[in-house]
This record gives structure tokens, C-alpha cells and sequence, in this order.
């Protein structure tokens, strides 16, 4: 078997929106940024479809892909977590006419996104600094991320290769770290009973917070989108920049907490579609006190950084790296 001539297909999948773009496998970037595309998921019946619709619409052909889904890869099946799409690889792939195609989770594809991230596409946050490896030195970095859900994962380099850790991270149990987190885990559990991270750190967990601070005000805020309450805590409403701040403070303890335990000392990323319109909270938020606030290894987290990804098109370009990297050690690859 040798490395294809065509393209590959990538795609970052999540309960919203459907990205699709074209990867060319030998190159050193191998995204091909002028080839992205979006569609919201509720507009095809799956994502065969919405695949086939993409290769018409820019009038393209590929014959493999890597697709990142916002939920768990199971053999050779994958269901969305917030979609009701059910993902049967081989089926997809036959719909498209494809010799090769792997399914991968969503945050597999943002770890290996780290492999490909230069220092102009994250911002820091805390007065932990970056300093990628050096080629072929071992690295571990941990990743999370809210949008839609709460995902989690891992990357681990080790003698020049990726490594992505596949985890269900962000629906391990919420625990809180202050009264008031307290208070809001007795108030979610009346709603959900087992209250996961993932119930408060992702665009609905904000308005489930938002919605406990008022109910611990003493009344009903109505319903409401991410959107509202960060364009109301904008406003100086203090329910909704309370929310702001909680958010913030406990997305940090879980970061600190996911770098404990996955060893991720060279830093942990945050991405994903929250962290960029709320980078300025994130910056100015108790976010990096309670990271670092972990008992007798503060000192330590003190010295992890904790960056947020600006890049645009984070997992399409983590598919794009394990595509690439795939084909690595294939007749005719780059190794």
C-alpha cells in the first residue's frame, strides 16, 4: 500500500455543528485551511450525508478520512453525546466510496492538534509560560474543553510520535471545593441526581450555575441561553457575573485536577468554543488560583501552563495530524 495521492477528508463533529476540510498527509501543515467548512448537524440525517454534501459543494474527491466525534468510539460504532446521530464506520465509508476511514473522539483530535501548535495560536493564562519541545523530546500534556458538552483528553510525545489519550473525562463527578459550590451541587442534584463536570462546565453547565446563584438570590431567572448570561454579567448583573466567576473558578480546579491525574506536567490546553469569548473572564477570574491551589503540589502547579487555543480550526487540525501521522510509516510516507 502507498500514501494516496488524493486528499484526505477530515472532520471535527460535535452536537452542534459539523466542520469538514481537505488534508494533504505529506505535508509539514497539512490542513488545508481554505477548504473549511460548517453545517449545523440538525440539517442532515447523518454524517455520511453531511460528508457527501461537503465533497459537491467545493466540488472535491477523497478517498480516506479521520473523523473526530464529540463522543465515545466504540469498535466500530460512535453515537454523538448531544446529537442523535449513531456513526457506523463501515457504513459511512462505503456511503462515500472510502478505502480507509477511522473514527476517532473529538478530544483525541485536539490533543494531537498540540502536536501542530505554534505559540501565536494560544494565549496564556496564569504566569505559567509555554515552551514546546524540542523534536523527539517526551512531552505530556493534558486538554479540556467546554462547548456543547465537556471534553477531555490527552496527549503523550514520545520518541518523535503522538500518542492521544481517548477519555470520557468530563463526565466524572463534579466535586465542589467552597460552600457555594456546595449549595449549587445540592440544587443541580435535585434536577439531575448525579451531577457530572460536565453539568456545570460547558455552555448549558453555565446556565445551570447561573440558574443555582438565583435560586440562591431567591428567585426564578426565566429561561436562557449561554449567551444571555454572559451578555448580562456584561451588564454588571450580579447573578450573572457571579455564574461568570464560578464558572471560571471551577473550570480551573478540574483543569488542575485533570493535570494531577493524568501527569501532565508540560501543560494542559483549554479549547473548545467557550474559551475564546471568555478568555478576558478566564485571565481575570480566580480560573488559575484554584489550578494551582492543590494542597502540597501548589508549588508545582504554579509552574504548569494553562493555555488557551485560539487556532480556528483546532480539531480539524488534530484530524488532519493523525491522518498525517497515520501514514507516516506507510510505503511512499514521510518517516
Amino acid at each position: 500500500m502507498t500514501v494516496a495521492s488524493l486528499p484526505a477528508l477530515v472532520a471535527d463533529i460535535g452536537g452542534t455543528n459539523a466542520r469538514f476540510a481537505l488534508a494533504d498527509t505529506q505535508q509539514a501543515a497539512p490542513l488545508l485551511a481554505d477548504t473549511v467548512r460548517e453545517f449545523a448537524v440538525a440539517d442532515f440525517p447523518s454524517l455520511g450525508d453531511a460528508a457527501r454534501h461537503y465533497l459537491e459543494q467545493i466540488g472535491a474527491d477523497a478517498d480516506r478520512g479521520v473523523f473526530a466525534v464529540a463522543g465515545r468510539v466504540d469498535g466500530d460504532e460512535a453515537r454523538i453525546t448531544n446529537h442523535p446521530w449513531v456513526i457506523s464506520r463501515a457504513r459511512t465509508a462505503h456511503m462515500l466510496g472510502f478505502g480507509q476511514l477511522h473514527l476517532i473522539n473529538d478530544f483525541a483530535a485536539q490533543a494531537m492538534a498540540i502536536s501542530l501548535l505554534q505559540p501565536s495560536d494560544v494565549v496564556q493564562v496564569g504566569g505559567a509560560a509555554w515552551v514546546p519541545g524540542k523534536p523527539g523530546q517526551p512531552r505530556n500534556y493534558a486538554v479540556i474543553g467546554p462547548g456543547t458538552g465537556l471534553g477531555v483528553g490527552g496527549l503523550i510525545l514520545r520518541h518523535g510520535r503522538c500518542y492521544p489519550l481517548e477519555t470520557e473525562g468530563g463526565h466524572v463527578s463534579f466535586p465542589p471545593g467552597t460552600p457555594e459550590e456546595i449549595r449549587i451541587l445540592e440544587i443541580l442534584s435535585e434536577q439531575f441526581g448525579r451531577v457530572s463536570n460536565e453539568r456545570l462546565i460547558c455552555g448549558p453547565g453555565l446556565v445551570n450555575i447561573h440558574r443555582a446563584v438565583c435560586e440562591m438570590a431567591g428567585f426564578d431567572p426565566g429561561l436562557l441561553q449561554p449567551a444571555d448570561v454572559t451578555a448580562r454579567a456584561l451588564q454588571g448583573d450580579p447573578q450573572a457575573m457571579r455564574a461568570v466567576d464560578v464558572f471560571c473558578a471551577v473550570f480551573g480546579a478540574i483543569a488542575g485536577d485533570l493535570v494531577l491525574i493524568q501527569g501532565a506536567w508540560d501543560g494542559v490546553f483549554l479549547t473548545g468554543g467557550l474559551v475564546p469569548k471568555m478568555l478576558d473572564s478566564l485571565q481575570h477570574s480566580g480560573f488559575r488560583q484554584r489550578f494551582e491551589h492543590k494542597g502540597r503540589f501548589s508549588s508545582i502547579m504554579s509552574r504548569v501552563p494553562s493555555l488557551a487555543v485560539m487556532h480556528r480550526h483546532a480539531g480539524l487540525l488534530g484530524a488532519a495530524a493523525y491522518a498525517a501521522d497515520i501514514e507516516r510509516d506507510l510505503p511512499g510516507g514521510t518517516a
